[in-house]
């Protein structure tokens, strides 16, 4: 099993060119090998924090960022912890508590630093090069929408889905695949961080087809063959890359499996 170079770092030595993902939209602002700058703008999307589901609910949106990002259930728009520092970061979103008190900058941080919602330090990194690259990101095993559940191919093995489905029937859909899927998450486990799609203008969250890949977050030793070969399984398919971020500095590979000739 021989490494495969994907990606550059992302502290974008090698990042020619970034894909503007809402080109119309004037709240999305990337430079090429950088990372999208703080913009001060008047219309800014607001949403209000909820401890208890570690997420925040978007109460106005601004600009057509929420086509890719967030998930709806019951007509509500959710957004988990690494979009809400992203979109705070660029300008582009005002978080609020339940007080209506605005959060700063340095609040989300430390949520992000608490690593309780299911993202930690690492995945943001991941999350972040990714996204100011254009790639449409979500984190693997929670679905856009109920409705993307059907039409969600079944190769992409989604966790968690088939036990949601079992409770759908005595559940409200708020709680359906976001407080109960990644609640007791263990985010320092090796394990399937986010689904990617590649820059697409006509991307429905109702119906997002299968990802171009499945990120897999990593952390201290590389991981075992026996773990890589678990993991390729749960994604039945789907091309499986990897991220390891140290000290702010994320490197994205994937393994290719060689047979190697008998002597004779």
């Amino acid at each position: 099993m021989e490494v495969e170079d994907w990606a550059a770092s992302s502290d974008g030595t090698a990042d020619s060119d970034v894909y503007l993902q809402d080109t119309d939209d004037e709240e999305i602002q990337y430079e090429s090998g950088s990372f999208p700058k703080l913009q001060f703008r008047k219309n800014k999307s607001k949403a209000c924090w909820d401890a208890e589901m570690g997420m925040a609910e978007v109460m106005e949106k601004k600009g057509r960022i929420w086509t890719t990002m967030g998930v709806v259930r019951r007509s509500k728009t959710y957004c988990f912890i690494e979009e809400i520092l992203y979109l705070a970061q660029i300008g582009a979103l005002v978080l609020l508590d339940a007080y209506d008190t605005v959060l700063s900058l340095k609040d989300i941080c430390e949520k992000v630093a608490e690593g309780k919602n299911g993202c930690h330090w690492e995945a943001f990194e991941a999350y972040r090069h990714l996204k100011s690259l254009g790639y449409i990101v979500s984190r693997h095993g929670v679905p856009w929408t109920m409705k993307s559940v059907q039409s969600f191919s079944d190769s992409a093995c989604l966790e968690g889905i088939t036990e949601s489905n079992e409770i759908a029937d005595r559940k409200s859909e708020d709680e359906l695949s976001i407080i109960s899927l990644f609640k007791d998450l263990h985010i320092n486990e090796l394990r399937l961080g986010f689904d990617v799609y590649l820059p697409n203008s006509k991307f429905r969250k109702s119906c997002p087809g299968d990802p171009s890949f499945i990120l897999c977050l990593t952390s201290g030793q590389p991981p075992l063959r026996a773990e890589l070969e678990n993991l390729e399984k749960k994604c039945n398919g789907i091309p499986l890359k990897f991220c390891h971020v140290d000290h702010g500095r994320g490197i994205f590979f994937s393994f290719d499996k060689v047979d190697l000739p008998v002597p004779p």
